[in-house]
């Protein structure tokens, strides 16, 4: 037996082919292949992509299939990405769940946990002892996405405008920005933003820039950054809350390139989530989220995943 695990991000695409005993024996790699910033046909291009590199050179029929991908437990969203899946061949083996559980299972297996995640976007997602879900944020670039690279770059930008116009305070992104792109004044920012055809990915490079900066001791970088782990914090709070798993012990996994290439933010977040859920370890995720979707398809080809529905689900009323 084989499966197929499949973790489709928004900066990277990672396919990967297992044994029956969780052994990858094949890996395919491609870009972004988010719905909302990509679109159906690159998103199913994509896919297409990294599967036929994981298993190039092998005629198997996996058994499974799990994909992860953020907003696929949306129903539109959904939809769109069981036609896709048909298309490529897996009509009644396909998985689909959101990104954050494959990467939950991958630090934490079937165990209660928290994952918080900022990448090029950003959520917080945590399953239960009673196996039920909540997630925070993971809303896209333009409703939410808070604490992401996106959200950071795209302040970046802004604070480098209002110093050029002088509408705010003087930073030294300014300099650092413009050297980023190459630049010689600001006004080379239009072209290069908003003409660039993977503008959100580029915006979200500039992380590492206000990251850079905030260990310069820039103030305005770090206003930004502050408040990058704020609302991190803010979202892993409101899972733990939800969930009722203040007092427990559980993992809380940081993962996403954000999260692993800042230093300071990634610390900055497992101090506050000591003041949210004291008994809690809080570690990197240092698997790959595929490998999740590797594991949830292995036991759907063994006899079928209970996804944990949403605890907001049993909820009459708003709240």
């Amino acid at each position: 037996m084989h499966v197929l695990g499949i973790d489709a991000g928004g900066t990277k695409t990672v396919a990967l082919l297992a044994d029956a005993d969780g052994r990858i024996i094949g890996e395919g790699r491609a870009g972004a292949a988010n719905l909302q910033t990509e679109g159906e046909l690159e998103v199913e291009k994509i896919l297409h992509t990294v599967i036929e590199r994981a298993t190039a050179g092998r005629h198997v029929v996996p058994a499974a299939v799990c994909l992860g991908m953020a907003g696929v437990d949306r129903q539109d969203d959904a939809v769109i990405i069981r036609d896709i899946m048909r298309r490529l061949g897996f009509r009644s083996n396909a998985l689909i769940v959101n990104d954050a559980l494959i990467a939950l299972v991958a630090g934490a297996g079937a165990s209660p946990g928290v994952v918080v995640i900022s990448g090029t976007g950003s959520i917080a997602y945590g399953v239960s002892h009673h196996s039920v879900a909540a997630r925070a944020g993971g809303w896209g670039p333009t409703l939410g996405d808070e604490g992401s690279g996106y959200w950071i770059g795209r302040r970046a930008l802004a604070a480098v405008m209002r110093d050029f116009d002088g509408r705010g305070p003087q930073t030294d992104l300014s300099r650092l920005v413009l050297r980023h792109f190459s630049l010689a004044r600001p006004e080379g920012l239009v072209a290069e933003i908003y003409h660039q055809p993977q503008g959100r990915r580029v915006i979200a490079t500039l992380a590492s820039v206000v990251d850079r900066a905030r260990d310069e001791g820039d103030p305005v970088a770090i206003d930004i950054m502050s408040h990058a782990a704020d609302e991190l914090a803010i979202a892993a709070a409101s899972v733990i809350s939800r969930l009722d798993m203040r007092g427990e012990q559980f993992p809380i996994l940081l993962a996403g390139g954000l999260l692993k290439q800042s230093v300071w933010l990634s610390g900055e977040v497992r101090r506050r989530m000591a003041e949210v859920a004291p008994r809690a370890v809080v570690a990197p995720l240092t698997n790959e989220p595929a490998l999740g979707a590797v594991r949830l398809a292995i036991a759907e080809a063994r006899g079928g995943v209970r996804v944990p529905p949403y605890i907001d689900s049993y909820r009459s009323t708003p709240q």
